[in-house]
């Protein structure tokens, strides 16, 4: 379990820096969509090289068989990669990522609570909405500062 919660950990560092990086591509090039563009061109290399080391071309063939709503995911990472880098550059990137956070914590609580998309039912308690309203305020608080 540690080393899944250092992942994110992780994970979570870099999606500021991600959000500031391509923000500043896009205001570079003038263009957030071509950055976003260029962004997903080089996470299909990276995400194919990682591919190529470990077995997982064979499960590609299996997509066809995929429900197709799963695909929505895709989607929702270019919604997010595109609004960020567009909103990123007037708002502020630990506004935007302020936003992001709370949407992440509403919607997280929501998919646990009703075992949505295949995921561990885990009910939202009175202390679940304390802590998910501890953690907003608290990074409200440091939006504030």
């Amino acid at each position: 379990m540690t080393q899944y919660a250092a992942i994110m950990l992780a994970a979570g560092f870099g999606i500021p820096i991600l959000a500031a990086l391509n923000a500043a591509l896009g205001k570079v090039i003038g263009s957030p969509t071509a950055a976003a563009v260029v962004l997903f061109a080089i996470a299909f290399i990276a995400s194919a090289l990682v591919m190529a080391l470990f077995p997982g071309f064979a499960a590609l063939s299996k997509i066809a068989n995929a429900p197709k709503h799963l695909l929505l995911a895709g989607v929702l990472i270019a919604f997010y990669v595109l609004s960020i880098t567009h909103v990123a550059p007037h708002f502020g990137v630990g506004n935007a990522v302020f936003f992001v956070l709370l949407g992440q914590l509403i919607s997280a609580a929501a998919i646990d609570h009703f075992g949505l998309f295949g995921a561990q039912v885990e009910p939202l308690t009175l202390m679940r909405m304390g802590g998910i309203a501890v953690m907003a305020i608290g990074v409200a608080i440091t939006q504030l500062a």
